[in-house]
């Protein structure tokens, strides 16, 4: 019988050259095909380019040792630390249970650094910091540096997701990347690990979902796709599809970490090897049950934007979308309510956001100072619930609920500022190209506000208004509305009044004694004038000394739906 394995997935993430790739060479005991920098553009540059995948096993932690396993397996996902490798970095981290941030002790946080933490505070839960290449600090300060180091970062922490992460001070590789010297300080690091180990929750009931890092071909055998198993279950004999290639293959043979296996589920990590596929054909992307994976050209995201992008996130923009192993670029709409839950409700109005608002303050980020910083005058309007409609460039396969982050991959790598702008979650979307009744199902309105004034009361169920329309509008669609008088009453738009904008507003309730005092005997016209502005609608200018208003105003409120094609007003 063979070893019943509870799988871990770490994360390691930082800036380049922070230590990563030595940290995670050291906790390893198996290294997959892909591990330790073997791409020979990393050993040329001296950096991490790839993922990398290398497994560890220890005995099960006390508090698990009631589990259904029989030892703890930590897959280790190396993720290169470079700005331009971003897209890398945030596929890797959709996939772990567990996140460790390195950081150089002498250097401290940096621009990745930053965009790591984010990626961090998205996707897991659980984080642990590691303060890498102690060695380099001079042995008699080296105690003071590390404590002054550690109360640096306990504030930047102070106001993340993680306010006090534990912090583990070693040295991967003393001596440099060449030297033999056994690490410092892993033992504390293991422990630290087992103790966050919690059973991760798997979906393994759902179909099969499987992320796809790595491609090689095995002469003799055939296709190697290696990745993790997202959701669901997958056997031996099992027929699966790669959809963005269009074609299903059957699943000839499986590997973790060289032992073969006949069945793997949620949260494993996998080599998968198909026949009559050619490796060149695929470099990362997507496994998953036939027919279960559309491909969507627009969907809807609850989404938040990320606090430390500093410029505005702006709707009608366009923005890189990462989800999964994929970064395409779409177009966004934003919208938001306060009302409802946190899936879209097709019987609901939303505000449409001219810009996306940083999340409210919770009240426990109040205590711990945690609240964003909003720069004088600034005023965005923020909602409960805010939302994002995608209309990506191209089709990008991925199932509803899936993570998105977007990000503007084409901002300056060598600038200190974070590029993520947002992330959320998918719950609504379409797989048919240019999809207008999808849109056109959303309630997205724009509130609209217009003021005119009182032009003269016709009788005390009537007045005229004017300068709320002009000449060239068309007031057939305005027509049945309800408008306001600064006097209280509320009225109905009833007609035009001749060709200038003016309008008659019936007033149901009648005039009341404050507006009618306002408008009645605060100028006569004279007679012959005043007839022949009546019989033309009221398009001549009122005689001299005539046509005060009192200052009544009349307001007209009404809501315009952006993905309406009839362009049709509506109020409350």
């Amino acid at each position: 019988m063979s070893k019943r394995l509870l799988n871990v997935n770490v994360g390691v993430l930082g800036h380049v050259d922070s230590g990563k790739t030595s940290l995670s060479r050291a906790l390893s005991t198996t290294a997959s095909t892909n591990a330790f920098d073997k791409n020979p553009q990393s050993k040329e540059r001296g950096i991490t380019l790839d993922l990398g995948f290398s497994s560890c096993e220890h005995p099960l932690p006390e508090h698990l040792t009631d589990q259904p396993y029989d030892a703890l397996q930590f897959t280790l996902v190396d993720c290169p630390g470079h700005a331009s490798l971003i897209r890398t970095i945030i596929g890797g981290a959709q996939i772990i249970d567990q996140m460790i941030l390195v950081i150089d002790i002498t250097k401290g946080i940096q621009t990745q650094t930053a965009e790591c933490l984010v990626i961090g505070e998205i996707t897991t839960k659980k984080l642990v910091v590691v303060l890498n290449k102690v060695d380099l600090l001079k042995p008699d300060t080296r105690d003071k540096q590390i404590e002054k180091t550690k109360k640096k970062l306990a504030k930047v922490f102070a106001k993340t997701k993680f306010p006090s992460p534990e912090m583990v001070v070693l040295s991967a590789r003393p001596g440099g990347p060449e030297s033999t010297t056994a690490p410092e300080g892993l033992d504390e690091l293991i422990r630290i690990l087992l103790s966050k180990v919690e059973i991760p929750q798997r979906d393994v009931d759902g179909p099969l979902l499987f992320a796809v890092d790595h491609c090689f071909s095995i002469k003799g055998q055939g296709t190697v796709l290696t990745g993790t198993v997202l959701r669901g279950t997958v056997e031996v004999g099992t027929e699966v599809e790669l959809p963005a290639q269009g074609i299903s293959r059957k699943v000839k043979s499986m590997q973790m970490f060289r032992r073969p296996v006949t069945r793997a589920s949620m949260g494993d990590r996998l080599g998968m090897c198909v026949t009559s596929l050619d490796a060149k054909s695929i470099e990362r992307g997507v496994v998953c049950a036939p027919g279960s994976l559309p491909a969507l050209t627009a969907a809807v995201a609850r989404v938040e934007k990320i606090r430390f992008f500093k410029s505005a996130v702006k709707t009608k923009t366009k923005f890189h979308l990462s989800v999964g192993h994929a970064t395409v670029m779409c177009s966004v709409t934003f919208f938001g309510s306060d009302e409802g839950g946190e899936d879209i409700d097709l019987a609901q109005d939303y505000h449409y956001l001219e810009e996306l608002a940083l999340p409210r303050p919770k009240p426990a980020d109040d205590a711990a100072g945690a609240a964003p910083e909003v720069s004088a005058g600034e005023v965005v309007p923020s909602y409960r619930n805010q939302f994002v409609l995608l209309e990506f460039d191209s089709p990008v396969n991925c199932s509803p609920g899936a993570l998105v982050i977007g990000s503007r991959l084409d901002a300056d790598v060598h600038t200190p500022h974070c590029r993520l702008a947002f992330s959320g979650t998918l719950v609504m979307h379409t797989t048919t190209v240019d999809d207008k009744p999808f849109v056109q199902q959303l309630r997205v309105f724009k509130p609209k506000v217009r003021t005119g004034a009182v032009d003269r009361m016709m009788d005390e169920y009537t007045v005229v208004g004017r300068t709320l329309f002009s000449k060239d509008t068309a007031l057939d669609k305005f027509l049945g509305l309800k408008v306001s008088l600064s006097t209280g009453e509320v009225g109905v738009i009833e007609s035009g009044f001749g060709k200038s904008g003016k309008f008659k507003v019936r007033i149901p309730d009648g005039l009341g004694r404050e507006a009618i005092a306002a408008l009645k005997g605060k100028g006569k016209k004279g007679k012959g004038k005043a007839a022949a502005a009546d019989a033309d609608g009221g398009d001549e200018e009122e005689a001299e000394g005539g046509g005060g208003t009192g200052g009544v105003s009349i307001v007209l409120e009404f809501k315009r739906y952006v993905f309406d094609p009839t362009k049709a007003l509506r109020q409350h």
